[in-house]
């Protein structure tokens, strides 16, 4: 797996909206604390676009990622939001200046599409929080925004979080790989579909019926993708809904009975998705992740 170059005062930020829309007030804020810790940011020409739900048209934000990819100046491309509509671009984007000169992709959500193509590519990505929620309620830098410039800065983080009643426990290393289950499993049978054999896995999602969250589980497990797992982080599942007719398991009873029959170690609680807490994960890199009796740890090696 190859490792984009790491981050130092001086380095280039570049702000795109893949997907959906965002206002301005939720990214200038994170445009300004960069550029007083003395990087540069650039932000794309439509990122503040807007065409119904979409920051932009197709084409329009494909040209700004392109751009970004293109940029040999470039040394992060930061996604400003999830949302939906990178699926609609990524058959379209071209890789050949991002291989010779490889930078970092910044984003969740709907931006796990481009962290599976990336890490099957070969490039190491993060799957980290968005400019929205890099500020505590004081306005000060959040631990997403820490966790997310240690990594990008070549610096180890260490996590550490409390076990769940459903945790398996297990010591191990591997490649970490995932993103948002939604994302994850409409992937499947393309050639962007996650490569899972020999990685610890992490999936999160929000506002999905539990019957959906049961079907892509399911979906993984009938594909192979959960048989040859090294590990499996649970992040947040936020919002989830039932039907007027009980499902009759919780999202986590759910995971839980799907993997049950493997042995690797299963973490459930981990502090990323969405919810306030998003911490940053590298994809593509080893990390060491214990499953003990007490708490569970995650680090990165």
């Amino acid at each position: 797996m190859k490792t984009p170059p790491y981050i130092k005062p001086g380095s280039k930020i570049r702000i795109v909206s893949p997907a959906g829309k965002i206002d301005k007030k939720y990214v200038l804020p994170a445009v300004e604390w960069f550029q007083k810790q003395g990087y540069k940011v650039e932000i794309g020409e439509h990122a503040f676009s807007q065409h119904f739900q979409f920051a932009g048209t197709d084409s329009q934000r494909l040209e700004d990622l392109q751009n970004a990819f293109d940029d040999a100046e470039t040394d992060v491309v930061l996604c400003s939001r999830g949302g939906y509509g990178t699926v609609r671009i990524i058959d379209k984007l071209n890789f050949e200046s991002f291989q010779k000169k490889p930078k970092w992709l910044v984003g969740f959500s709907d931006i796990t599409i481009l962290h599976s193509c990336l890490n099957k590519s070969g490039f190491a990505t993060i799957h980290g929080a968005m400019p929205r929620y890099y500020f505590d309620e004081n306005g000060e830098p959040a631990a997403n925004l820490n966790s997310l410039i240690k990594i990008l800065s070549g610096k180890k983080v260490a996590y550490s979080f409390k076990n769940g009643e459903h945790n398996k426990g297990g010591k191990v290393e591997a490649e970490l790989v995932g993103g948002n289950l939604s994302i994850i499993s409409s992937l499947q049978g393309t050639k962007y579909e996650l490569e899972t054999d020999g990685k610890i896995l992490f999936l999160e999602d929000i506002d999905e019926f539990l019957y959906h969250s049961d079907r892509m589980m399911h979906q993984l497990k009938l594909a192979g993708k959960l048989d040859n797992l090294i590990g499996l982080i649970l992040g947040d599942f936020t919002d989830m809904k039932d039907n007027e007719s009980p499902f009759g398991k919780n999202i986590y009873e759910i995971i839980s009975e799907t993997v049950q029959e493997f042995e690797y170690p299963v973490a459930f609680g981990f502090q990323a998705g969405h919810d306030k807490k998003n911490l940053a994960l590298a994809f593509g890199k080893t990390w060491q992740l214990d499953v003990s009796s007490v708490n569970s740890t995650l680090k990165l090696l």
